[in-house]
């Protein structure tokens, strides 16, 4: 992978410390972040610095930080309290706050999707963090969802705005391939979630609207399940534009963060057999807000506070 050698010009980078060094790796999302050692303390104004750049670049990269488990916890938490590894699916051992994302054949998750969508407040950002590498394959692609809103002709805008999804855990999932997936596939539904979001979400940061869709979301309020499935599919193709995605070639150590807020992300299934091992630490987020300003709403489920300590504020 290559990345340009050009410090961000943007008016959020004027709030950029001059030793962050902050490149561009892809038009429209991504940047790497260089010379920042994440192993050790960061000063309240490096995490701002680190916060303003991800609500500009909605994707940060950090090559060789070689950090453990308790690095990449200390770290995720510098930006809001942490949610548990996930509500249905075992954390770590020993590590209640970290999902493992194994790559084991069968049970990978090759579809565009935001982390945790079918709970009503999910979460605020994720951390993956690189432990084993295949040799070829196995990138993480992430797509930035405020500039698919911007690309929608004004028709189109108008009446995302106005629409409401409905997320859930158990939809209409694939034959799985051996029973390691189709034991995955029940330990993820034993608990059923479906959530009702706005389809465009406005960020509570940046105040940018984006397309809040992706995998999760299966049906649209109002709609028939025929009209759901062409309207999203259409809104979804905006997301996954070429121009709207930024690829990562993963080493080992690194360590990726991203806004789950304004983002969808997709890893590929193209390494055949051979290992690989990420692990996730997410922030807790706030419920998602639509244009009108309504609020997401529990439909089916309980309100996740195992997993999130955001539905203590939620009500």
């Amino acid at each position: 992978m290559s990345t340009t050698t050009t410090t961000t010009t943007s008016a959020t980078a004027t709030t950029t410390p001059p030793d962050l060094d902050v490149r561009r790796v892809g038009g429209r999302i991504g940047a790497e972040i260089r010379g920042l050692d994440l192993s050790a303390p960061l000063t309240p104004d490096t995490v701002a610095a680190v916060n303003a750049a991800l609500l500009e670049h909605k994707a940060l990269f950090f090559r060789g930080q070689r950090l453990d488990d308790a690095g990449q916890l200390r770290f995720a938490a510098y930006f809001g309290e942490l949610t548990t590894a996930h509500p249905t699916v075992p954390s770590v051992d020993g590590q209640p706050n970290i999902l493992p994302v194994d790559g084991d054949e069968g049970i990978r998750s090759n579809q565009w999707h935001t982390d945790v969508t079918f709970v009503r407040t999910p979460p605020k950002a994720s951390t993956l963090r690189a432990l084993v590498v295949p040799p070829y394959g196995g990138n993480t692609l992430i797509a930035n969802s405020a500039a698919a809103y911007r690309d929608l002709p004004e028709p189109l805008r108008e009446l995302a705005d106005r629409l409401t999804a409905v997320h859930t855990n158990d939809y209409d999932y694939a034959a799985p391939r051996n029973e390691k997936a189709a034991a995955h596939r029940r330990q993820f539904v034993s608990r059923k979630y479906r959530t009702a979001h706005p389809v465009v979400r406005v960020h509570p940061e940046s105040g940018e609207r984006g397309l809040f869709v992706g995998g999760f979301a299966q049906s649209l309020v109002g709609l028939s399940s025929g009209e759901s499935r062409d309207l999203l599919r259409i809104l979804q193709a905006y997301v996954t534009r070429p121009e709207n995605i930024v690829r990562w070639t993963w080493e080992q150590g690194d360590l990726v963060l991203f806004d789950n807020r304004i983002t969808q992300h997709y890893a590929p299934d193209d390494f055949g057999d051979l290992p690989r091992l990420l692990h996730r630490v997410t922030v807790a987020g706030d419920v998602p807000v639509g244009v009108d300003g309504e609020r997401s709403r529990v439909v089916e489920g309980d309100d996740a506070g195992h997993y999130t300590p955001a539905a203590d504020r939620a009500a």
